[in-house]
């Protein structure tokens, strides 16, 4: 299996995921010449996808869904909340109802080769989920858009091939920041956005030998850099309850408006 990022952050966000005979995109949240831009680079067309799957209907996570999907009618994948969000929301022009499949946390489905289950989070939107796609072999997650993890995260993101996980802001630059009061409550809040300590908790707990590659996605552009992310990380991670140092394993950060590596597992 692989995963690339085409663009990760408050900007928008963009996942590919699949394998050799499947792919699927996970949100979009950039315009439709970004995505296929990005989709080129990588050796594909957007046609190529089997469908789009949509975690949430904030607008960094859908805003080219109008334009991909009237122009190459890829089916999309959703909750019921967040498909009538995204039917509520004018931006996006005219949606075929019928492109549009209701899907439901801890159910799998299948498309194609690659058996997903949506899992849910916690985050302010209407129905929002996250994904783990398998191909029977191996398992990647794209995780992000967590205020807060729990066992029930733990649980169903351990033993995986390779996770894309948020790691959104540094705690101290959000507080001293520009940022509303109001908002930065919101981010720092349960359904807002994963920190890096958290994000580097999260990930201690998860960790195992086979965990091939970790990806640190949907960083903040006012409240976080790469390298603070990616040295809080894998600190917490050395410092944690568990049995690896943060230079175990290779740990990257995508960028919010460049495609990342083709992560392979």
């Amino acid at each position: 299996m692989e995963l690339f990022s085409i663009a990760s952050g408050s900007s928008g966000n963009c996942i590919c995921v699949g394998n050799d005979t499947d792919h699927v995109l996970i949100d979009v949240g950039i315009s439709g010449k970004k995505v296929e831009a990005g989709m080129n680079e990588m050796g594909y067309t957007t046609p190529d996808m089997s469908a789009i799957l949509i975690t949430h209907e904030h607008s960094d996570h859908v805003s080219g869904l109008g334009v991909i999907s009237r122009k190459y009618s890829l089916p999309v994948y959703a909750t019921q909340g967040t498909i009538d969000a995204i039917f509520d929301m004018p931006g996006l022009g005219k949606l075929d109802k019928d492109l549009f499949h209701v899907i439901k946390p801890d159910v799998p489905f299948l498309l194609g080769s690659l058996k997903i289950k949506p899992i849910r989070i916690s985050h302010d939107a209407a129905e929002p989920v996250a994904y783990i796609l398998s191909d029977g072999k191996k398992k990647i997650g794209v995780i992000t858009d967590l205020g807060m993890y729990d066992e029930y995260i733990v649980e169903n993101i351990s033993g995986l091939s390779a996770l894309l996980l948020e790691a959104n802001h540094d705690v101290r630059m959000l507080e001293v920041g520009r940022y509303p009061y109001p908002l930065k409550r919101r981010i720092l809040g349960n359904k807002g956005h994963l920190s890096n300590e958290l994000s580097g908790q999260l990930l201690g707990r998860v960790l195992h030998d086979n965990m091939t590659h970790v990806l640190l996605g949907h960083l903040s552009h006012e409240n976080n850099y790469p390298r603070l992310a990616y040295e809080t990380v894998s600190s917490e991670v050395t410092l944690g309850d568990n049995p690896y140092k943060g230079s175990d394993f290779p740990i990257d950060i995508a960028g919010r408006d460049r495609v990342s590596e083709r992560i392979v597992c």
